[in-house]
């Protein structure tokens, strides 16, 4: 079972990086691979359960549903409902955390999934690069357009 854990540090506040992290359905406007982003059956972005429909840049379509958020420990937690790429069982958690030297934060996130043996070095690649190093990068430049 691929594990994947990926953390960066941000010359940002905590808070700023909450307010863009916990939209559930606001990834399309910082994430460089989603095009676009629906909640379905219109819930709010917040509910424990929504379910997130989002289309990549390459046309692909994806389902993911939110199975928990903390405002106060700033935390969320994510599964994969629909996917074309085979990977079964992708559970994902993100977590921010004040570094109080320069009011900065620290974002830890993981994610674990089954595959089929000869997929799991590929695809957890991916994961890692093209999904979440992609989206450290994208949330900088976020930040810094929105400053």
């Amino acid at each position: 079972m691929p594990h994947i854990v990926k953390s960066t540090i941000l010359d940002a506040p905590t808070g700023a990086v909450w307010n863009v992290l916990r939209d559930f359905n606001g990834h399309d406007r910082w994430h460089p691979a989603v095009a676009t982003s629906t909640i379905e059956r219109a819930q709010a972005s917040d509910k424990i359960g929504c379910v997130r429909r989002f289309k990549l840049q390459d046309g692909s379509e994806l389902r993911e549903q939110l199975l928990a958020l903390s405002d106060l420990e700033q935390t969320f937690s994510y599964c994969l409902l629909d996917t074309p790429i085979p990977m079964f069982n992708y559970v994902a958690h993100v977590r921010l955390l004040p570094v109080t030297d320069g009011d900065r934060t620290f974002w830890h996130w993981e994610s674990r999934f089954t595959t089929r043996p000869a997929d799991a070095e590929r695809l957890t690649q991916m994961v890692a690069e093209q999904i979440y190093q992609a989206g450290f990068e994208a949330i900088r430049r976020h930040l810094k357009e929105a400053a």
